[in-house]
């Protein structure tokens, strides 16, 4: 399904006073560049790819070439197209952090109770609620709160390894996607084929340097397979990593005067879920109602583990879809041809139509592929120093 973009409804409402890092392909490679003043600037002979960008510290579009304003051009996610829109992270490790909201952590105990069986959860999501939604939505996780919870849990024999991480003093983070991997504004993002029970989680996405450094934000969907999760969570790579399953974008907003970290915290983050068969699903997530705060997220992330070339950070989701879309009983899964629509005033609007894994583009563009179109390109080599 070929989506257009149009800056109205896809970049920040005030996109034209912001500073947003991205890439695009104008059909020889990947190209980072910063949208300003409304105008696209060419930032590759800076540096040549968007972490080094980042490493080296400086957004200057006067040392830029000038694309036109974004307007003028013709933006697009489809593989041939004149400038195709890419995800706008390339060398960074994808991290996420999960179960980081109570409401979150809850149905992470639906699932391993339900074993994944999507008929079972709302019987157990009642005996739940009824035990813990409360005391689990007001404490702080490492806390001598929490730990009473826990013990008073386990005497219940309702202690679960997800309370573990939503209460308890680690948090959950793991590595969501392989680098260059995630999919852009427009792509298709995919649902392995086998999975009956599944949903889309809208999230803000930190991208911080080497030093541990945030430096913006992007949207983010961080595909979930409920009920591979749920039989196990050793299935975790399973349900969270396949082709297609991680989308970012549309463009990374640096920090600067106009947005920081204040904003993350406060942000409200909607989703709308059209499917071709009528069906409608609306959501949202509101990030101050986040367990654990995104700087110590990204502390722990890096406490014991350094990232050479920087990190994007999925900062976890309030959203958990529970109404039906088939039957009675079995809450939302997706089914192909959804459009996911993911927004923000001050991030703009992330949207992608469903497949599966196995029908999504093939991921074919590595690492290595990345380093010999460059060197082709003269934008590294001998007297190249990017970044250093």
């Amino acid at each position: 399904m070929e989506i257009a973009f149009a800056s109205a409804w896809v970049l920040p409402a005030d996109w034209e006073q912001a500073a947003l890092l991205g890439r695009i392909d104008q059909g020889d490679g990947p190209t980072p560049v910063i949208v300003r003043g409304g105008h696209v600037y060419d930032m590759s002979q800076v540096a040549p790819t968007v972490a080094d960008l980042i490493a080296g510290g400086s957004f200057d579009t006067s040392l830029g070439i000038d694309l036109g304003h974004l307007d003028d051009l013709e933006l697009s996610p489809l593989p041939d197209a004149a400038m195709r829109l890419l995800s706008p992270i390339d060398l960074q490790c994808v991290k996420a952090s999960g179960v980081t909201f109570a409401v979150s952590a809850l149905e992470r105990v639906i699932e391993e109770r339900a074993r994944g069986d999507a008929s079972a959860a709302a019987s157990v999501r009642t005996r739940l609620e009824e035990r813990v939604g409360g005391s689990i939505r007001s404490v702080v996780p490492g806390s001598p709160e929490a730990a009473a919870l826990k013990a008073a849990l386990i005497e219940d024999g309702m202690w679960s390894q997800y309370l573990e991480v939503a209460i308890g003093p680690d948090a959950e983070i793991f590595t969501k996607s392989p680098t260059l991997s995630t999919i852009g504004w427009g792509g298709e993002i995919g649902i392995r084929s086998d999975s009956t029970w599944n949903n889309p989680e809208p999230e803000v996405v930190l991208i911080v340097d080497r030093t541990g450094k945030t430096v913006g934000a992007a949207l983010g969907n961080d595909v979930n397979l409920r009920d591979f999760e749920g039989r196990s969570a050793l299935l975790l790579g399973k349900a969270k990593d396949n082709n297609a399953s991680c989308s970012i974008g549309p463009f990374i907003r640096l920090f600067d005067d106009t947005y920081g970290m204040d904003d993350i915290r406060a942000a409200q983050i909607a989703l709308t879920i059209e499917g071709v068969d009528g069906y409608r699903l609306e959501g949202s997530s509101s990030m101050d109602q986040i367990s654990r705060d995104p700087e110590d997220l990204v502390r722990q992330t890096m406490s014991e583990h350094q990232y050479p070339d920087g990190f994007a950070l999925f900062l976890g989701t309030l959203f958990a879809p529970t109404q039906d879309r088939d039957e009675p009983g079995r809450g939302f899964t997706h089914a192909v041809g959804d459009v996911v629509t993911i927004s923000n005033p001050k991030l703009g609007a992330l949207v992608n139509p469903v497949t599966t894994s196995k029908d999504a583009a093939p991921w074919n563009y590595g690492i290595s592929a990345l380093m010999r179109n460059l060197a082709g390109r003269g934008l590294i080599g001998p007297k190249k120093n990017h970044g250093a």
